[in-house]
């Protein structure tokens, strides 16, 4: 059975300040770009394959594509709000990791079984590009 990944893009990108607040979709993009490698290889020591690696976006990069391996799914409101609903409806009874160093989020999320961890979880891994 495969294995929840749900990865806050706001978060993640912003975690590192190296102007993603010029291009906040090309940001996104670039972030999505680096997790595909992870959906076939999973995350290191995390998350084995197979992977379903699940994008949050909001705001400017509510506009970002799915890839193949990678789904990307745009919050209308919260992004928060939105990772929360996706891994209340598609946990099930498989392993979910969420990456954010959002303390709250992370709270909201563990309380329904989830694991988490923070950005450098795909920052300067493997196919990720070092930040």
């Amino acid at each position: 059975m495969d294995s929840l990944v749900v990865v806050d893009a706001a978060n993640v990108v912003g975690s590192v300040p190296d102007g993603w607040w010029r291009d906040r979709h090309g940001a996104a993009e670039r972030l999505r770009d680096a997790l595909v490698e992870y959906a076939g290889t999973g995350l290191p020591g995390l998350v084995a394959p197979p992977v379903d690696m699940v994008l949050v976006v909001e705001g400017a990069a509510r506009g970002v594509a799915s890839v193949e391996g990678v789904r990307v799914v745009a919050a209308s409101g919260s992004g928060d709000d939105r990772i929360v609903q996706l891994v209340t409806e598609e946990r099930g009874d498989r392993d979910c990791l969420v990456i954010t160093a959002d303390r709250e989020l992370r709270t909201r999320v563990q309380s329904l079984g989830a694991r988490v961890t923070g950005p450098r979880a795909v920052w300067g891994r493997g196919g990720a590009r070092e930040r």
